[in-house]
């Protein structure tokens, strides 16, 4: 027992050196692949070996190729750091090692999935009598809330997608802006509605849906089972669609209306920034995600449907040696997984950290932060091409050879991370602020390295 407690400690404290060295750690330094790969090969030995110089081998091996996604200037792919609490419960959550399928797996994970998704949905807006399903990421939550959708429409055109498949199914039609998040094309891929089933709608000049070009799609497209993708947050610009105008235009259609709200979502928990989703109660199914930017682990997301029944319709099963299974939907009965890791500890610890007013301030700080962004860079004679709405700016060097390299430079300078993104036919540096530690000299200090890069490459600015 002594030797377990040390090797538990030994990792905390590893962990906790690692978290300790992210403000003033390279963000991302250049590796060698090939190397690191090398460090983790081999043979695989024919003996045992003692758990404390695992531990000690792995951290050797996996050191030179740690990204400091967790720290403050990462500001890539959206995503944020897990925030001390949720950390911490998180390790508790591999120390108790439960299986959270359903209550008699654990009854604890259960209960903190109830009680975290009862304060995601008042923090959110959604309806308290929506069911939360708590899944891996944006991919898993789109999957679940179009399977649900598909079960709706299906069902209200007299067919049981569940008993009877796809195959002779009336055909169900999928609206979404042009500038949705792929993951909704990969949902339809897996849940056997083929992206042919898509109909791309225009967006406007932000990347926005246009809710008269949907108006026309529908009215177009006449009766028959109708899926629309709607969107809180562009990935690129942050955007939001009009969610009230169309959520009753597809209902107006008799359609099921589903919200990709990965990061955006969160504009939701500000009232400086509510705003931007009004609306987002009328519709049907959510996705969000938490290790996003609500700062917790990952792999944390989360499927919201307003009609809990459909929900479990979609996505749960029963056996008779699954004990417990077949009751009230709670645990695996909303998601795709059945050996599912208790994320719920962790998300209920870091709402307790933040509170209410803490995750306003931490959505109102990012965006403050993004602005910030955007007007030194413009300052420095940068061109930001979007509305700074939420926490996405888009930064443009000139032409797309120099932005490239200006990406490729930031990247490799290590005082900051930001990626690039193709957006209107142009090719742009992408900022995602979402992390809880990020500051204002954190900013100052990126627009900084970003400028100096930039004028050190030859090719001419285009403002």
């Amino acid at each position: 027992m002594d030797e377990l407690r040390h090797l538990f400690r030994r990792a905390a404290d590893h962990a906790a050196d690692y978290r300790l060295s992210l403000p003033e750690r390279p963000v991302g330094v250049p590796v060698d692949q090939a190397v690191l790969n090398e460090a983790f090969a081999g043979p695989l030995p024919d003996a045992p070996t003692p758990p404390e110089r695992v531990l000690a081998e792995l951290v050797t091996a996996a050191e030179p190729g740690l990204v400091a996604t967790a720290g403050p200037r990462y500001f890539g792919f959206v995503v944020g750091g897990a925030s001390p609490a949720a950390t911490a419960a998180d390790m508790l959550a591999a120390g108790w090692d439960q299986i959270a399928f359903n209550a008699v797996t654990s009854p604890a994970a259960v209960a903190a999935e109830t009680a975290a998704g009862t304060w995601l949905k008042e923090l959110l807006g959604i309806p308290a009598t929506a069911s939360a399903g708590f899944v891996t990421g944006g991919q898993a939550a789109n999957t679940a809330g179009l399977a649900a959708a598909r079960h709706q429409v299906l069902a209200d055109a007299g067919w049981d997608v569940e008993r009877r498949g796809l195959p002779g199914a009336p055909a169900v039609r999928v609206f979404a802006g042009a500038e949705r998040h792929a993951t909704i094309d990969r949902s339809l891929r897996l849940l056997g509605l083929g992206t042919d089933a898509l109909h791309p709608v225009s967006t406007g000049p932000q990347g926005a849906i246009d809710p008269d070009a949907l108006a026309a799609a529908l009215r177009d497209a006449g009766p028959g089972p109708t899926i629309v993708c709607l969107q809180a947050g562009n990935v690129n610009t942050g955007a939001c669609d009009d969610l009230r105008r169309a959520c009753d235009l597809v209902h107006r259609h008799g359609g099921w209306a589903h919200v990709d709200g990965a990061f955006g979502l969160w504009a939701a928990a500000s009232p400086a920034t509510r705003h931007l989703v009004d609306g987002l109660e009328t519709a049907d199914s959510w996705a969000c995600d938490g290790h996003k930017w609500l700062n917790l682990p990952y792999d944390t997301a989360f499927a919201f449907c307003a009609r809990p029944d459909v929900h479990a319709a979609a996505m749960s099963y029963a056996a008779a040696y699954l004990v417990g299974s077949g009751g009230a939907p709670a645990g695996a009965d909303l998601t795709a997984e059945s050996s599912r890791r208790a994320r719920g500890f962790a998300v209920w610890a870091g709402l307790r950290e933040l509170g209410r007013d803490g995750v306003a301030a931490l959505v109102e700080r990012c965006c403050a932060l993004a602005r910030r962004f955007a007007d030194g860079l413009n300052a420095a004679g940068f061109e930001v091409v979007n509305d700074v709405v939420l926490n996405q700016v888009l930064v443009g060097f000139g032409d797309d050879a120099r932005t490239d390299r200006v990406v490729a430079a930031v990247q490799t300078d290590g005082t900051c991370w930001a990626g690039g993104t193709t957006w209107r036919g142009r090719r742009l540096m992408r900022i995602s602020v979402s992390n809880a530690t990020t500051t204002e000299a954190d900013v100052d200090r990126s627009v900084a390295a970003i400028a100096r890069l930039a004028h050190g490459i030859g090719g001419e600015l285009v403002h």
